[in-house]
């Protein structure tokens, strides 16, 4: 008897341990605020990887931050496996200015790829009287809330036109407080840098108090962009925002970044290449996710890069022949 009870636990536990065992990684990506369209992305990301789950071992969830900055520091403090961040602050990030002027270049970020392109969106209440950035002065203005990429933009358009944030009446909230805050007339304007179409700039246009969104463009623009070459002309198509009060006005121009795909030098090969593949590999399909999606190309997505391409990722571009598209100096 105890042979016979020996026996059928040795089997019990070479049963046990012979069955496969199914582990995975969890990594998390930081977005923005809901109503943006780095929320979404990433979403739409987390999305495609975790429906090859089992393929990949990899289970991806998004978290809302405070942007771009936010994002960054997170991940190179391995707090988030990849972050959304503006194009113009993974150079700052890279070169060891704007935030990071103290603690140096960030040696460790890597980029993955670039997304969709992004305006910086000037909206302010009819009643204001602002048709030009000119006229903030001595206005209620939110800039934008610390960590984000926006402020820094704020900051950059502000002292084009001559100005400081002493110039205005500044306020630093979240993105998505700022349309509340101009229907109930507690701002005049608010900057946002964001793809089109976003959630809160057609709640802005949408409410009570008419708005328009404001042109960004002159001289003043075009030495901005020659002395910031991360900065580029962009237009707002004013069919996303039919309830504005220059609806009619086409495109309104302004300048622009790119939202790019971030995470950093020691995150695990496989689980980059794999995110990069699922991105790529059903490039249709990811467009259709986001109206601001629709005018990319996968060559775009490997411009307005400054950080050295994670090795997860120039695998992947290797093997699909995208590498020629992207800065030699960044592999």
């Amino acid at each position: 008897m105890r042979k016979l009870v020996l026996l059928s636990l040795v089997l019990c536990f070479s049963l046990v341990f012979s069955l496969p065992v199914f582990s995975k990684t969890f990594v998390t990506i930081g977005t923005g605020g809901v109503t943006g369209v780095y929320y979404p992305t990433g979403g739409a990301i987390s999305k495609m990887v975790n429906s090859k789950a089992d393929e990949y071992g990899i289970k991806a969830t998004v978290e809302s931050t405070g942007g771009s900055v936010y994002n960054i520091n997170a991940v190179l403090a391995g707090n988030l496996a990849f972050g959304i961040c503006q194009s113009d602050r993974q150079y700052q990030a890279v070169h060891g200015l704007a935030e990071w002027k103290k603690r140096g270049p960030q040696e460790d970020l890597r980029s993955v790829f670039s997304i969709h392109p992004e305006s910086v969106t000037l909206v302010a209440s009819v009643a204001s009287g602002i048709k030009s950035p000119e006229d903030l002065k001595g206005k209620r203005v939110n800039l934008g809330n610390p960590g984000s990429g926006q402020l820094q933009n704020s900051k950059d358009v502000l002292s084009a036109f001559g100005m400081t944030p002493e110039d205005v009446q500044a306020a630093y909230v979240k993105a998505v407080e700022a349309p509340g805050l101009l229907q109930d007339e507690r701002l005049d304007a608010f900057f946002y840098t964001v793809g089109h179409p976003a959630g809160n700039i057609k709640e802005a246009t949408s409410g009570r108090i008419k708005v328009r969104i404001v042109p960004v463009d002159g001289e003043p623009i075009e030495k901005l962009i020659e002395k910031k070459p991360y900065y580029a002309i962009g237009k707002i198509d004013m069919a996303n925002y039919p309830m504005a009060a220059n609806a009619d006005a086409g495109m309104v121009p302004s300048l622009g970044v790119k939202a790019t795909f971030v995470t950093r030098a020691s995150l695990d090969e496989d689980i980059v290449y794999a995110i990069t593949k699922e991105v790529f590999e059903n490039f249709e399909q990811f467009k259709s996710l986001h109206p601001a999606y629709s005018v990319l190309s996968k060559k775009d997505m490997l411009m307005g890069l400054s950080a050295p391409l994670h090795k997860g990722a120039v695998k992947y571009y290797k093997e699909a022949g995208l590498l020629e598209y992207v800065n030699p100096d960044l592999y």
